[in-house]
């Protein structure tokens, strides 16, 4: 087997129903790297992410995080091994407060007995409110997150996810929901957390000008399969990436 990155993938497919979703896919992720996928609707992104990060398992071959095989591990687990992950639309507590939340969150996956002791003495209270200066959510530590806007509960849904020093940061359409005028001040406070924390990214994304921003690597995914990777620049002026995915 030729040498693995921080995350790799060997033959990986997925099928439903006859429709492949994910087609013999071989992938490597550097450390370091921020790396920006594109595609269209249907075209295999968040489910190839879902089986690297645990939530569905592919119908042949094998996911690696950091060396070892993970391919048949829960989410959890996966999330214990330093791979954290936010979604499109963000998991968070909408009853507690911010600060709970990541508290719940640190709780729940280290598993420190958090639903017997209090929270304050299951978790490291340093920790969180050091990811919440990081993701400039102090100041609404003690808001409920429900009242949060859309923009804040993506910082939070990402935040819970850091409170737990992951190796590698996975986020799914992070600017989705985001007003065009917000987009890049979310993804600079993000991107600055994660560079401080030194944390490898994937990020799913459809707003081109934020891919050329702040993508160090660009996968562009049609029907299935990685049809082109490299620098964004040079993945964005491919033809058929051009016709397929940007649709210019």
């Amino acid at each position: 087997m030729s040498s693995l990155g921080l995350l790799s993938t060997r033959g990986v497919s997925l099928s439903f129903g006859g429709v492949l979703a994910a087609d013999a896919i071989d992938f490597d992720l550097m450390e370091g790297e921020r790396l920006a996928v594109v595609g269209q609707n249907g075209a295999g992104k968040t489910t190839f992410i879902n089986i690297c990060t645990g939530f569905i398992k592919p119908t042949s071959g094998q996911v690696f995080f950091n060396g070892a095989d993970i391919t048949a591990l829960s989410p959890r687990a996966v999330t214990r091994l330093g791979v954290g992950r936010s979604f499109q639309l963000p998991q968070v507590f909408t009853e507690h407060t911010v600060r709970e939340c990541l508290m719940l969150a640190a709780s729940a996956v280290k598993q420190r007995r958090g639903f017997l002791l209090p929270l304050s003495q299951a978790v490291d209270a340093n920790e969180v409110d050091e990811t919440l200066e990081l993701l400039q959510l102090a100041a609404r530590a003690h808001d409920l997150a429900g009242s949060l806007p859309e923009g804040q509960r993506k910082l939070l849904d990402v935040a819970m996810a850091l409170v737990l020093r992951p190796k590698l940061m996975i986020m799914d359409e992070p600017t989705s929901g985001v007003s065009t005028d917000e987009k890049h001040g979310l993804m600079a406070v993000l991107m600055r957390a994660l560079d401080e924390r030194q944390v490898t990214s994937i990020f799913v994304e459809h707003d081109i000008d934020i891919v050329r921003r702040y993508a160090t690597r660009l996968c562009a995914w049609i029907a299935g399969r990685i049809a082109a990777d490299g620098l964004p620049e040079a993945v964005l002026r491919d033809p058929i990436v051009i016709k397929n995915v940007i649709g210019e």
